[in-house]
């Protein structure tokens, strides 16, 4: 059996979306987005307090990279995955990263605007450099799916693979704070994938407790 702790809004959404994928059986324990998080029994699943949390017969994974990566070398039927001698592995392997670097920008941006409750603790400097850095993310992977010939349909040549579900999931994220106008192929790219099934079955429930209660965060002028 496999676990996934989860928190609706967050980086576990990609292996939520991942696994739905994937079409496995798991099941989703749900957590709020609190101090919860840093219970002795949630801290031996996930030692920084952070989520996602997978179990899976009987072993224990944090970060959502290891997991994206695992998961597609665990089940490569599905065709996800670039394995070991793949064409496109190096390119799997970084973009599946480069999730990341898009998600500490959303980070940085969701403590400015939602964590900080003191206005005299925000700062608009620091909202502008992020939402900026969020942009530079954009222009790479406005980049990566336009060629001089045509446009990539996915950031592989290869097709869809869990790279598009990690960048995916981490720009629906950041959409809330830099906006894809400016990026036509991304957006085009976004909408395609974000109609899958797989997406819209990791979307929050409407019982869920939700981290952003808007769906633009403006940067704040002090």
């Amino acid at each position: 059996m496999i676990t996934l702790h989860h928190v609706p809004q967050s980086r576990s959404m990609r292996v939520l979306w991942l696994l739905h994928e994937l079409d496995v059986d798991f099941q989703v324990v749900e957590h709020a987005f609190d101090k919860s998080l840093r219970a002795p029994e949630f801290l031996s699943l996930s030692p920084a307090g952070r989520v996602p949390a997978l179990e899976i017969e009987g072993e224990r994974m944090f970060e959502s990279g290891a997991m994206v990566e695992y998961l597609c070398e665990r089940f490569p039927e599905a065709g996800l995955g670039r394995l070991p001698g793949s064409m496109d592995r190096m390119a799997w392997l970084v973009w599946v990263h480069f999730a990341e670097t898009v998600s500490q920008h959303v980070a940085a941006l969701t403590q400015q605007h939602i964590m900080l409750y003191e206005d005299s603790m925000r700062s608009p400097i620091v909202m502008k450099l992020e939402a900026a850095r969020i942009r530079k993310c954009y222009e790479a992977i406005e980049a990566r799916l336009s060629t001089p010939l045509e446009n990539r349909d996915y950031l592989l040549t290869g097709g869809f693979s869990a790279c598009d579900i990690a960048v995916g999931q981490a720009v629906y994220m950041a959409r809330r704070f830099a906006r894809l106008e400016e990026f036509p192929e991304t957006g085009k790219w976004f909408e395609r994938i974000t109609e899958r099934e797989g997406f819209q079955a990791s979307l929050p429930r409407a019982e869920s407790s939700l981290i952003y209660e808007q769906d633009f965060y403006e940067v704040w002028d002090g």
